[in-house]
Protein backbone atom coordinates (compact mmCIF):
# COMPACT_ATOMS: atom_id res chain seq x y z
CA UNK A 1 0.00 0.00 0.00
CA UNK A 2 1.33 3.24 -0.98
CA UNK A 3 2.33 5.51 2.14
CA UNK A 4 1.59 9.60 1.70
CA UNK A 5 5.28 10.93 2.41
CA UNK A 6 5.34 12.59 6.06
CA UNK A 7 3.16 16.17 5.90
CA UNK A 8 1.97 15.53 2.82
CA UNK A 9 -1.25 15.45 1.04
CA UNK A 10 -2.43 12.33 -0.36
CA UNK A 11 -2.54 12.31 -4.77
CA UNK A 12 -4.75 11.54 -7.05
CA UNK A 13 -2.10 9.16 -8.37
CA UNK A 14 -2.01 7.38 -4.80
CA UNK A 15 -5.40 6.85 -4.31
CA UNK A 16 -5.16 4.96 -8.10
CA UNK A 17 -2.65 2.73 -7.11
CA UNK A 18 -4.14 1.68 -3.82
CA UNK A 19 -7.69 1.38 -5.67
CA UNK A 20 -5.99 -0.85 -8.35
CA UNK A 21 -7.78 2.10 -10.87
CA UNK A 22 -6.46 4.58 -13.67
CA UNK A 23 -5.87 7.85 -13.16
CA UNK A 24 -8.55 8.68 -15.10
CA UNK A 25 -11.26 6.40 -13.19
CA UNK A 26 -10.61 8.10 -10.44
CA UNK A 27 -10.91 11.77 -11.45
CA UNK A 28 -14.56 10.79 -12.54
CA UNK A 29 -15.48 9.40 -9.33
CA UNK A 30 -14.17 12.16 -7.51
CA UNK A 31 -15.82 14.97 -10.28
CA UNK A 32 -19.43 13.17 -10.31
CA UNK A 33 -18.98 12.03 -13.80
CA UNK A 34 -20.36 9.01 -15.37
CA UNK A 35 -19.09 5.94 -16.88
CA UNK A 36 -17.55 4.28 -13.81
CA UNK A 37 -18.84 0.80 -13.10
CA UNK A 38 -20.32 0.99 -9.37
CA UNK A 39 -17.80 -1.51 -7.68
CA UNK A 40 -14.74 0.51 -9.38
CA UNK A 41 -16.18 3.35 -7.85
CA UNK A 42 -16.90 1.60 -4.16
CA UNK A 43 -12.83 0.91 -4.33
CA UNK A 44 -11.76 4.05 -5.19
CA UNK A 45 -14.10 5.67 -1.97
CA UNK A 46 -12.32 2.94 0.09
CA UNK A 47 -9.12 4.53 -0.90
CA UNK A 48 -9.98 7.85 -0.93
CA UNK A 49 -11.27 7.15 2.66
CA UNK A 50 -7.83 5.04 3.73
CA UNK A 51 -5.65 8.01 2.34
CA UNK A 52 -7.40 10.85 3.70
CA UNK A 53 -7.63 12.01 -0.01
CA UNK A 54 -8.80 15.61 0.00
CA UNK A 55 -9.83 16.47 -3.94
CA UNK A 56 -8.13 20.01 -4.90
CA UNK A 57 -10.94 22.71 -5.67
CA UNK A 58 -9.41 24.19 -7.93
CA UNK A 59 -8.38 21.54 -10.08
CA UNK A 60 -12.05 20.48 -9.81
CA UNK A 61 -13.71 23.34 -10.67
CA UNK A 62 -11.39 23.14 -14.08
CA UNK A 63 -12.46 19.86 -14.73
CA UNK A 64 -16.66 19.90 -13.66
CA UNK A 65 -16.75 24.07 -14.05
CA UNK A 66 -18.85 24.32 -10.96
CA UNK A 67 -17.44 26.12 -8.16
CA UNK A 68 -19.51 23.75 -5.55
CA UNK A 69 -20.79 27.26 -3.89
CA UNK A 70 -24.21 29.42 -4.16
CA UNK A 71 -25.02 32.78 -2.96
CA UNK A 72 -27.64 33.91 -0.49
CA UNK A 73 -28.19 37.12 -1.42
CA UNK A 74 -30.86 39.40 1.02
CA UNK A 75 -31.00 43.02 -0.14
CA UNK A 76 -31.65 44.75 3.82
CA UNK A 77 -29.50 46.29 5.68
CA UNK A 78 -27.30 43.96 8.14
CA UNK A 79 -29.09 45.00 11.43
CA UNK A 80 -32.32 44.25 10.31
CA UNK A 81 -30.90 40.76 8.87
CA UNK A 82 -29.71 40.04 11.93
CA UNK A 83 -32.30 41.14 14.46
CA UNK A 84 -35.17 39.51 12.39
CA UNK A 85 -35.83 35.66 12.84
CA UNK A 86 -37.42 35.35 10.11
CA UNK A 87 -33.94 35.97 7.79
CA UNK A 88 -32.09 33.18 9.99
CA UNK A 89 -34.95 30.86 10.02
CA UNK A 90 -35.08 30.89 5.78
CA UNK A 91 -31.00 30.70 6.17
CA UNK A 92 -30.73 28.14 8.07
CA UNK A 93 -33.22 26.07 5.50
CA UNK A 94 -31.41 26.77 2.80
CA UNK A 95 -27.62 26.24 4.60
CA UNK A 96 -29.51 22.54 5.81
CA UNK A 97 -30.45 21.79 2.58
CA UNK A 98 -26.95 22.55 0.37
CA UNK A 99 -25.04 20.80 3.10
CA UNK A 100 -26.89 17.54 2.29
CA UNK A 101 -25.98 18.56 -1.16
CA UNK A 102 -21.91 19.54 -0.08
CA UNK A 103 -22.57 22.96 -1.20
CA UNK A 104 -20.73 26.08 0.40
CA UNK A 105 -23.38 29.19 1.62
CA UNK A 106 -21.58 32.75 0.31
CA UNK A 107 -23.85 35.24 2.02
CA UNK A 108 -23.94 38.79 0.26
CA UNK A 109 -26.29 41.30 2.21
CA UNK A 110 -26.96 44.74 0.66
CA UNK A 111 -26.63 48.14 2.70
CA UNK A 112 -27.56 50.29 0.16
CA UNK A 113 -28.25 50.62 -3.44
CA UNK A 114 -24.13 50.67 -4.28
CA UNK A 115 -23.63 47.63 -3.10
CA UNK A 116 -25.39 45.99 -6.26
CA UNK A 117 -21.91 46.77 -8.12
CA UNK A 118 -19.81 44.58 -6.24
CA UNK A 119 -22.79 42.03 -6.07
CA UNK A 120 -22.78 42.11 -9.87
CA UNK A 121 -18.81 41.67 -10.16
CA UNK A 122 -18.73 38.86 -7.82
CA UNK A 123 -21.56 37.09 -9.38
CA UNK A 124 -20.11 37.63 -12.87
CA UNK A 125 -16.70 36.55 -11.52
CA UNK A 126 -17.58 32.89 -11.58
CA UNK A 127 -17.16 32.69 -8.11
CA UNK A 128 -20.53 30.56 -7.35
CA UNK A 129 -22.76 28.48 -9.64
CA UNK A 130 -26.26 29.99 -8.75
CA UNK A 131 -28.17 32.14 -6.21
CA UNK A 132 -31.00 31.94 -3.97
CA UNK A 133 -32.69 35.59 -2.82
CA UNK A 134 -35.35 36.88 -0.65
CA UNK A 135 -36.93 39.66 0.55
CA UNK A 136 -36.79 41.57 -2.62
CA UNK A 137 -38.55 44.92 -3.39
CA UNK A 138 -40.87 46.26 -6.35
CA UNK A 139 -37.52 48.28 -7.95
CA UNK A 140 -34.77 45.78 -6.70
CA UNK A 141 -31.95 45.41 -9.55
CA UNK A 142 -30.81 42.00 -8.76
CA UNK A 143 -33.43 40.22 -11.01
CA UNK A 144 -32.26 42.33 -14.51
CA UNK A 145 -28.28 41.49 -13.12
CA UNK A 146 -29.84 37.69 -12.91
CA UNK A 147 -30.81 38.18 -16.31
CA UNK A 148 -28.37 40.09 -17.40
CA UNK A 149 -25.31 37.69 -16.40
CA UNK A 150 -27.73 34.06 -17.26
CA UNK A 151 -27.31 33.85 -13.37
CA UNK A 152 -29.79 30.13 -12.24
CA UNK A 153 -31.73 32.25 -9.38
CA UNK A 154 -34.44 30.76 -7.52
CA UNK A 155 -36.67 33.43 -5.48
CA UNK A 156 -38.28 33.62 -1.46
CA UNK A 157 -41.35 35.80 -2.54
CA UNK A 158 -43.65 36.26 -5.54
CA UNK A 159 -42.02 38.29 -7.93
CA UNK A 160 -43.49 41.85 -8.13
CA UNK A 161 -41.26 43.32 -10.81
CA UNK A 162 -41.30 42.76 -14.27
CA UNK A 163 -39.16 42.42 -17.25
CA UNK A 164 -37.77 44.55 -19.67
CA UNK A 165 -40.70 44.03 -21.79
CA UNK A 166 -42.75 45.37 -19.13
CA UNK A 167 -44.41 41.68 -18.62
CA UNK A 168 -44.13 39.56 -15.63
CA UNK A 169 -40.89 37.34 -15.00
CA UNK A 170 -40.95 33.96 -15.07
CA UNK A 171 -38.99 33.23 -12.88
CA UNK A 172 -38.79 30.19 -10.26
CA UNK A 173 -39.88 31.25 -6.61
CA UNK A 174 -41.00 29.78 -3.46
CA UNK A 175 -43.88 31.63 -1.16
CA UNK A 176 -46.15 31.18 1.72
CA UNK A 177 -50.33 31.51 0.78
CA UNK A 178 -49.73 34.78 2.59
CA UNK A 179 -53.35 36.19 0.99
CA UNK A 180 -55.26 33.11 2.48
CA UNK A 181 -52.93 33.02 5.45
CA UNK A 182 -54.19 36.79 6.19
CA UNK A 183 -58.11 36.22 5.51
CA UNK A 184 -57.85 33.30 7.86
CA UNK A 185 -56.28 36.03 10.76
CA UNK A 186 -58.72 38.34 10.11
CA UNK A 187 -61.92 35.42 10.37
CA UNK A 188 -60.59 34.34 13.15
CA UNK A 189 -60.72 38.52 14.61
CA UNK A 190 -64.38 37.81 13.51
CA UNK A 191 -65.26 34.80 15.40
CA UNK A 192 -64.16 36.20 18.33
CA UNK A 193 -66.96 38.85 17.64
CA UNK A 194 -64.15 41.57 16.87
CA UNK A 195 -65.93 44.86 15.28
CA UNK A 196 -63.05 47.28 14.19
CA UNK A 197 -60.27 45.46 13.09
CA UNK A 198 -56.88 47.83 11.86
CA UNK A 199 -54.25 46.15 9.70
CA UNK A 200 -50.61 46.99 10.22
CA UNK A 201 -49.29 46.53 6.91
CA UNK A 202 -45.56 45.86 5.89
CA UNK A 203 -43.86 47.64 3.13
CA UNK A 204 -45.79 47.88 0.19
CA UNK A 205 -43.04 47.78 -2.28
CA UNK A 206 -42.76 43.81 -1.15
CA UNK A 207 -45.37 41.71 -2.02
CA UNK A 208 -45.90 39.88 0.86
CA UNK A 209 -47.04 42.84 2.47
CA UNK A 210 -49.15 43.71 -0.56
CA UNK A 211 -50.77 39.99 -0.64
CA UNK A 212 -51.12 40.19 3.06
CA UNK A 213 -53.18 43.60 2.72
CA UNK A 214 -55.40 42.31 0.31
CA UNK A 215 -56.46 39.22 2.32
CA UNK A 216 -57.52 41.54 4.78
CA UNK A 217 -59.22 43.79 2.09
CA UNK A 218 -60.90 40.11 0.99
CA UNK A 219 -62.30 39.78 4.37
CA UNK A 220 -63.51 43.55 5.28
CA UNK A 221 -63.77 44.97 1.96
CA UNK A 222 -65.55 47.72 3.78
CA UNK A 223 -62.65 48.91 6.03
CA UNK A 224 -61.53 52.49 5.60
CA UNK A 225 -58.33 53.64 5.10
CA UNK A 226 -58.42 54.83 8.50
CA UNK A 227 -57.84 51.36 9.28
CA UNK A 228 -54.53 50.77 7.43
CA UNK A 229 -51.38 52.03 8.59
CA UNK A 230 -47.99 50.85 6.98
CA UNK A 231 -45.45 49.27 9.08
CA UNK A 232 -41.94 48.34 7.88
CA UNK A 233 -41.49 44.71 9.40
CA UNK A 234 -39.61 45.96 12.19
CA UNK A 235 -40.43 46.33 16.22
CA UNK A 236 -40.23 50.35 16.09
CA UNK A 237 -42.47 50.42 12.86
CA UNK A 238 -45.03 48.20 14.21
CA UNK A 239 -44.84 50.65 17.48
CA UNK A 240 -45.22 53.60 14.96
CA UNK A 241 -48.27 52.48 13.30
CA UNK A 242 -50.12 51.32 16.05
CA UNK A 243 -50.23 54.62 17.98
CA UNK A 244 -50.93 56.38 14.57
CA UNK A 245 -54.26 53.62 14.46
CA UNK A 246 -55.39 54.58 17.89
CA UNK A 247 -54.79 58.13 17.07
CA UNK A 248 -56.93 57.74 14.09
CA UNK A 249 -59.49 55.61 15.66
CA UNK A 250 -59.76 55.03 19.50
CA UNK A 251 -62.49 52.53 19.01
CA UNK A 252 -60.38 49.94 17.32
CA UNK A 253 -60.44 46.27 19.47
CA UNK A 254 -58.49 44.04 17.30
CA UNK A 255 -55.45 44.57 15.09
CA UNK A 256 -53.86 42.42 12.64
CA UNK A 257 -50.13 42.92 12.28
CA UNK A 258 -48.75 41.83 9.06
CA UNK A 259 -45.72 40.43 10.92
CA UNK A 260 -44.55 39.08 14.48
CA UNK A 261 -42.18 41.80 15.06
CA UNK A 262 -44.74 44.45 13.83
CA UNK A 263 -47.28 42.65 16.67
CA UNK A 264 -44.84 43.10 19.07
CA UNK A 265 -44.37 46.92 18.43
CA UNK A 266 -48.17 47.29 18.89
CA UNK A 267 -48.69 44.98 21.90
CA UNK A 268 -45.99 47.48 23.44
CA UNK A 269 -47.61 50.68 22.51
CA UNK A 270 -51.33 49.17 23.93
CA UNK A 271 -49.69 48.66 27.36
CA UNK A 272 -48.55 52.33 27.22
CA UNK A 273 -52.04 53.69 26.51
CA UNK A 274 -53.89 51.36 29.05
CA UNK A 275 -55.26 48.90 26.62
CA UNK A 276 -55.26 45.41 27.61
CA UNK A 277 -54.92 42.81 25.34
CA UNK A 278 -56.62 40.82 24.44
CA UNK A 279 -59.62 42.09 26.74
CA UNK A 280 -59.65 45.75 25.03
CA UNK A 281 -57.90 45.05 21.50
CA UNK A 282 -56.87 41.49 20.10
CA UNK A 283 -53.67 41.30 18.30
CA UNK A 284 -52.93 38.76 15.48
CA UNK A 285 -49.73 38.45 14.04
CA UNK A 286 -48.05 36.81 11.15
CA UNK A 287 -44.69 34.46 10.87
CA UNK A 288 -44.55 32.68 13.88
CA UNK A 289 -41.41 33.42 14.79
CA UNK A 290 -39.39 31.78 17.40
CA UNK A 291 -39.10 32.88 19.98
CA UNK A 292 -40.96 36.58 19.36
CA UNK A 293 -44.06 34.79 19.31
CA UNK A 294 -43.96 32.45 21.84
CA UNK A 295 -42.19 35.18 24.49
CA UNK A 296 -44.57 38.20 23.38
CA UNK A 297 -46.11 40.11 27.06
CA UNK A 298 -49.09 37.62 26.10
CA UNK A 299 -48.05 35.25 24.00
CA UNK A 300 -48.95 35.95 20.02
CA UNK A 301 -51.44 34.49 18.15
CA UNK A 302 -50.37 34.32 14.89
CA UNK A 303 -50.48 32.59 11.10
CA UNK A 304 -47.51 30.43 10.79
CA UNK A 305 -45.64 30.02 7.65
CA UNK A 306 -42.72 27.33 7.29
CA UNK A 307 -40.01 29.98 6.88
CA UNK A 308 -37.13 27.16 7.61
CA UNK A 309 -38.92 24.86 4.42
CA UNK A 310 -39.60 27.28 1.99
CA UNK A 311 -35.19 27.70 2.37
CA UNK A 312 -35.28 24.11 2.24
CA UNK A 313 -37.53 24.16 -1.18
CA UNK A 314 -35.58 27.29 -2.57
CA UNK A 315 -31.92 25.56 -1.94
CA UNK A 316 -33.46 22.11 -3.65
CA UNK A 317 -35.02 23.79 -6.69
CA UNK A 318 -31.58 25.67 -7.49
CA UNK A 319 -29.62 22.22 -7.39
CA UNK A 320 -32.03 20.50 -9.61
CA UNK A 321 -31.85 23.47 -11.55
CA UNK A 322 -28.24 22.76 -11.80
CA UNK A 323 -28.31 19.42 -12.80
CA UNK A 324 -27.04 17.53 -9.28
CA UNK A 325 -28.13 14.25 -10.78
CA UNK A 326 -31.10 14.08 -9.06
CA UNK A 327 -35.27 14.18 -11.17
CA UNK A 328 -36.89 17.51 -10.95
CA UNK A 329 -34.92 19.28 -13.08
CA UNK A 330 -37.86 20.56 -14.93
CA UNK A 331 -38.28 23.10 -12.38
CA UNK A 332 -41.74 24.68 -11.85
CA UNK A 333 -42.51 28.34 -11.50
CA UNK A 334 -44.18 29.26 -8.18
CA UNK A 335 -43.93 27.03 -5.28
CA UNK A 336 -46.51 27.86 -2.87
CA UNK A 337 -46.83 27.01 0.42
CA UNK A 338 -49.56 26.83 3.19
CA UNK A 339 -50.50 28.86 6.04
CA UNK A 340 -51.90 28.33 9.69
CA UNK A 341 -53.40 29.91 12.21
CA UNK A 342 -51.84 29.53 15.81
CA UNK A 343 -53.65 30.62 18.78
CA UNK A 344 -52.48 31.88 21.99
CA UNK A 345 -53.16 34.60 24.44
CA UNK A 346 -53.43 37.68 22.37
CA UNK A 347 -56.48 36.98 20.22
Amino acid sequence: MPEPRSGSRPTLEAVAALAGVSRATVSRVVNGGDGVRPHLADRVQTAIQELGYIPNHAARTLVTRRTGAVAVIIPEPEARVFSDPFFSRQIRGISKELTAHDTQLVLLLVEDHCDYDRIERYLAGGHVDGALAFSLHTDDPLPAIARRLGMPMVYGGRPGWTSGSGEPDRVTYVDADNREGAREAVRHLLAQGRQRIAHICGPLDQTSAVDRLSGYHDVLPAAGPELVAVGDFTAAGGAHAMAELLDRDPSIDAVFAGNDLMATGALRVLRERGRTVPGDVAVVGFDDAEPVAESADPPLTTVRQDVEGMGRMMARLLMERLGDGREGRNVPGPVITETALVRRASA
